[in-house]
């Protein structure tokens, strides 16, 4: 059996205003094994991104359990916690958050600095990722100096270069148009085969995730198995 990199045990998230109470979901169970892509397609509102957060530790559960590379997220510190994060977990969002007055080289280097490892190191293993993504040329750029397509290039090179367990990628594409999402995405898969990196990507592009190994479906406060009814 493959090492599951992330789960979910009775995962529930419940919003609370005075009186007004409102669940998005209970009970989700959920595990990633390494090296599996795992797109989560679903309504908008249906807590998608909700559950992201909860996988990645940027949010709190109200029930139930996250492990990230065998931790129980709810047993550390924040601390621990946002180290784990640095160490084993990788983001892409929909808009690229890269820090706009440093170049891409430099977007890319900052976790592996942040992780303690070195410049030399942080250098050599952004330039690569840069460099595999067609961005080679693109190093000494500021965001705003890049494309669109560019800057999600470096946003999924930043989120590679400490090499995590798993990407949680937050509609990574959905700022794009076609032609350019369809070539960030299938650069996020190839990079993800190449160092066995799980990829756990919420997404409205039903031909994008019909890429993915696996395919759930977020509905009425359910993860389920996704049925495609154009099979």
């Amino acid at each position: 059996m493959s090492e599951v990199v992330i789960e979910a045990r009775g995962l529930a998230k419940t919003y609370r205003e005075g009186k007004l109470v409102t669940p998005v979901f209970e009970d989700l169970q959920l595990a990633v094994a390494a090296g599996e892509t795992v797109a989560i397609l679903g309504p908008s509102g249906a807590g998608k991104s909700t559950l992201l957060h909860l996988l990645g530790g940027l949010d709190t559960p109200s029930a139930g359990e996250v492990y990230v590379a065998g931790h129980r997220m709810s047993g550390l510190s924040d601390a621990e916690r946002g180290a784990l994060r640095n160490r084993s977990l990788g983001f892409v969002y929909q808009f690229h958050h890269l820090l706009p007055e440093f170049t891409a080289l430099e977007n890319v280097m900052l976790p592996v600095m942040l992780a303690n490892r070195g410049i030399p190191e942080a250098r050599n293993r952004a330039q690569a990722l840069l460099e595999a993504v067609g961005l080679g040329h693109r190093l000494g750029h500021k965001p705003g100096e890049l494309s669109g397509g560019e800057r999600q290039r470096t946003a999924v090179a930043r989120a590679l270069v400490n090499r995590p367990a798993c990407v949680l990628g937050d509609e990574p594409t959905g700022n794009l148009d076609e032609k350019t999402a369809a070539k960030v995405f299938g650069m996020m898969l190839e990079l993800n085969r190449e160092q066995g990196t799980s990829l756990v990507m919420v997404t409205h592009d039903r031909g994008l995730a019909r890429r993915m190994d696996r395919v759930l479906e977020l509905h009425d406060g359910r993860l389920r198995e996704w049925v495609d009814e154009d099979d």
